[in-house]
């Protein structure tokens, strides 16, 4: 019997229905797919950088001077603890400022994206992280890096929602687990780009931490001119009332010698199943057949962040300038952990459409519970470098679309 909510099928059903809807134009990759979903993934490297890019600049002295002279006073004092040294309301609002904007956007994000497209709302995030790349290079004041970085956050709020929706709806089928994946890895370049950027920008006396900031500016320029000349979602095109406009943008992602009659009519179906399940949707989920699902659903984000994972990410830099390293080996030891990030989601992409999301989720939870355990008496680089490469085996499974 199935639940409430799920059709009844059995196993060979589902198994012939995955294989019909996975040979849709024979699984290929077009360029036109690779450009999209490159553009789509560039989000990702923008977010990625963004996270990075706080952590690093704060401990390079020339920013400090310029903005924030009386944390590099404290750091010079011997008699404070190392951590307070950093303790200051304006540069915690220099860093929280993107994460507060990127809350708050991404509260309306999903309507928005649903009202006017996937392309719309990844231009409209290209255009607000290029601004504010733009305003923290050229910063005079903490006015105008608080603007800066609140500019960026707004842009995360909503490419964050469209850009994983680009990827599951532009890819094939076949290879939609490999695709979709290609945010988080990008998220992870990212992070590791700035870390490489700020590794030597930190050597330039007086102007390096503009170079840092700046350089957000380019991905953002991708995500931009991509998001003018590619097509919107077939899926996204339907859904608004456009269906020869969405025949067309599957034919060219699926290629002009495809056919693709039968993939536009699911989506046609899917679209309107959709509609038809939006009516009273919010009373079905309290119901016993989705109960068990709204508990994953809240507790594994919930518990994902109260490991203080994603704090140390953020913090790493300043977490390894307190502990005594100077400023070079800070930088250093964040190249090392992104490393270790690209390296595991690396692997996660080749091995989520073999394995399956379930596998991954296993794997990486277990392995986040020991390196939690272990970090009571392993030093704490090294357990954080095992930690974070089991993290994203963990972020993985909550990046799934499909």
């Amino acid at each position: 019997m199935a639940r409430e909510g799920f059709p009844a099928a059995d196993g060979g059903e589902r198994e012939r229905e995955r294989d019909r809807v996975q040979g849709y134009g024979n699984g290929r990759v077009t360029i036109s797919v690779v450009v999209t979903c490159l553009m789509a993934a560039s989000c990702g490297l923008i977010f990625g950088y963004d996270i990075g890019v706080s952590g690093g600049v704060t401990q390079m002295q020339s920013f400090l001077e310029k903005f924030f002279p009386e944390v590099l006073r404290e750091m010079k004092g011997a008699n404070r603890d190392a951590y307070c040294k950093f303790d200051n309301q304006m540069l915690t609002a220099f860093t929280s400022s993107l994460y507060i904007a990127g809350m708050l956007s991404s509260l309306v994000a999903s309507r928005v994206t649903k009202r006017v497209g996937r392309q719309a709302v990844m231009l409209t995030g290209g255009v607000l992280f290029l601004a504010g790349s733009v305003f923290n290079a050229a910063a005079l004041n903490i006015t105008m890096l608080i603007l800066g970085r609140m500019l960026l956050g707004f842009g995360v709020g909503f490419t964050a929602q469209a850009a994983p929706l680009y990827l599951a709806e532009t890819a094939p089928a076949k290879w939609r687990g490999a695709f979709t994946t290609a945010y988080n890895f990008f998220l992870v370049l990212g992070t590791l780009a700035v870390t490489v950027t700020n590794y030597f920008t930190n050597r330039i006396p007086g102007w390096g931490w503009r170079v840092s900031l700046g350089l957000a500016g380019v991905p953002a320029s991708i995500v931009v001119l991509g998001a003018i000349f590619v097509p919107d979602t077939p899926s996204s095109l339907v859904m608004r009332g456009h269906p020869d406009r969405a025949r067309a943008s599957l034919q060219r992602i699926r290629g002009v010698d495809t056919d693709v009659s039968d993939e536009f009519k699911d989506i046609v179906v899917a679209v309107e199943e959709a509609r038809r399940n939006n009516e009273g949707a919010f009373e079905r989920l309290r119901g016993k057949g989705y109960r068990h699902y709204i508990v994953m659903m809240v507790a594994i984000p919930a518990f994902f962040e109260l490991t203080g994972m994603i704090v140390i990410s953020v913090f790493s830099p300043v977490l390894f300038r307190t502990v005594g390293f100077n400023s070079q080996k800070v930088v250093l030891g964040s190249v090392i952990l992104s490393l270790v990030n690209l390296s595991s989601v690396a692997v996660s992409t080749f091995v989520v459409d073999r394995a399956g999301r379930r596998f991954l989720f296993l794997v990486g939870g277990i392995a986040m519970m020991f390196c939690q355990v272990r970090n009571t008496d392993t030093p704490a680089l090294v357990c954080h470098v095992y930690a974070r490469a089991n993290l994203y085996f963990f972020l993985l499974i909550r990046r799934r679309t499909c």
